[in-house]
């Protein structure tokens, strides 16, 4: 395969970091112009300011192998430059002299030095893989991490078996399995292959190696009752306490919240297994800072925390007497059962016996929710919650977002679960909005 040379936009390296090693023995060119744009962002308290004095420490270290605008060898066989950039700018740029129309100037440059190999910009930016096209240029967005989202994992299936091993499982509650074509705790319908109304649903136990029933609450779980067969894969999962990582993906409405937070509360509240219930979403972009808002951290959290808080009063049942009198969600907060915190400030920190929900987790990048997993303590269980295709990130998509990245990376993993909601029951209306439109 013959070499290439990449450019990379600002907005690559501020999405991941890593992505200079993500080339494998090609040519990785930064336009110093990128390296001014990152330097903007290295004094924010953010997840991208932190990000940009990554970059900075990685190029620094990189200088000590020789000078960048000659070119350094990194992993993998490739070389990393940085490029000064001494074209003028094509004619239809002139007008606006910003560092994204000086990106094209250089990533022009390289291109027309060296005829024989195909240069690529590479951006998150449609605008400007848009504009770069017009200029005959090759570009490519940044899709290290992207996966088909069409052949995303969806956490279930389904099998075609004997009418006698139905019967079997229902009455022995096992049945062996084949791990061949089975994920760590995949949920499975079992269907008679004579009698398709005859069916059951199992969970697959890898370390067993047998399928097992699907757990069933006569009470619920704090008061709620599942209504179709993904909302009890999922309240089999959240209730586990060996599944430590689950992921609950779907369109709006179709109870991934509820279901987190009430068993969240019946883990903390009843059981007693975890000391709190810490609960979280992105404040997007993640980790802006909240002080532009008035009031202590709870009161500009409020914003975009109520989701959180409507489901949370919703679970305790309070009428509209209760909430005359004064009671709330913060009856909860108040006992320490529960924790509203913005995953702003959760990077350094360790989380130990905790049942930690992320709600909106496909606003997150992958390399962010690497960072709110990897803070989980002895005894933690995550519950990642999103629908991905529902973003509000400009720099992650369907296929490149945090919860999708998980989804398929831990999918052979007996640490965790994922559960694909398909079908609404907030209400008729919201379900028909949610297809329609």
């Amino acid at each position: 395969m013959s070499r290439k040379n990449f450019v990379l936009d600002t907005n690559v390296l501020l999405h991941d970091p890593r992505a200079i090693h993500y080339f494998a023995d090609n040519h990785v060119i930064i336009p110093i112009y990128v390296i001014e744009e990152i330097d903007s962002f290295k004094k924010e308290l953010s997840e991208r300011g932190r990000n940009a004095r990554e970059i900075a420490r990685q190029l620094d270290s990189f200088r000590q192998l020789g000078r960048l605008s000659e070119g350094v060898p990194i992993a993998k066989g490739g070389w990393l430059r940085v490029a000064l950039g001494h074209r003028a700018l094509p004619d239809p740029l002139r007008r606006a002299q910003v560092a994204d129309n000086y990106i094209l100037a250089v990533a022009l440059e390289v291109r027309d030095s060296e005829p024989a190999v195909q240069t690529i910009l590479v951006t998150k930016d449609v605008n400007l893989r848009i504009r770069g096209d017009a200029l005959g240029l090759t570009t490519a967005d940044y899709n290290a991490e992207k996966i088909d989202i069409q052949e995303l994992y969806s956490g279930a299936g389904e099998l075609s078996v004997s009418g006698a091993e139905v019967d079997a499982f229902y009455q022995e509650g096992s049945l062996a399995a084949s791990s061949d074509s089975l994920y760590p705790n995949q949920f499975i319908l079992l269907r008679d292959r004579d009698n398709p109304n005859h069916t059951a649903l199992g969970r697959y136990d890898a370390e067993k190696k047998l399928m097992v029933p699907v757990r069933k609450l006569r009470e619920g779980t704090w008061g709620i009752r599942p209504r179709n067969k993904e909302q009890h894969f999922a309240i089999d999962l959240l209730l586990n306490d060996d599944i430590k990582l689950v992921s609950l993906v779907g369109k709006a409405g179709t109870g991934k919240t509820l279901l987190a937070i009430a068993a969240g509360l019946q883990k903390v509240v009843e059981e007693n297994i975890y000391h709190k219930l810490l609960v979280s979403r992105p404040i997007f972009p993640l980790g802006r800072d909240i002080g532009y808002l008035p009031g202590d951290i709870e009161e500009k959290l409020n914003p975009w925390m109520q989701p959180i808080y409507d489901n949370v009063e919703l679970l305790l049942g309070f009428n509209k007497n209760d909430k005359k009198d004064g009671r709330s969600y913060t009856e909860l907060i108040d006992l320490g059962y529960v924790q509203i915190e913005p995953l702003t400030y959760i990077r350094g920190r360790s989380i130990p016996n905790q049942f930690m929900i992320v709600d909106e987790a496909q606003n997150l990048t992958p390399h962010e929710i690497k960072t709110i997993i990897t803070r989980a303590g002895d005894g933690t269980k995550i519950v990642l919650t999103g629908d991905p295709y529902q973003i509000d990130n400009p720099y992650v998509d369907a296929s490149s977002n945090g919860i999708t990245t998980v989804v398929e990376r831990f999918k052979n993993e007996p640490l965790a679960g994922t559960v694909t909601f398909t079908k609404g029951e907030r209400s008729a209306l919201a379900e028909l909005a949610s297809n329609v439109l």
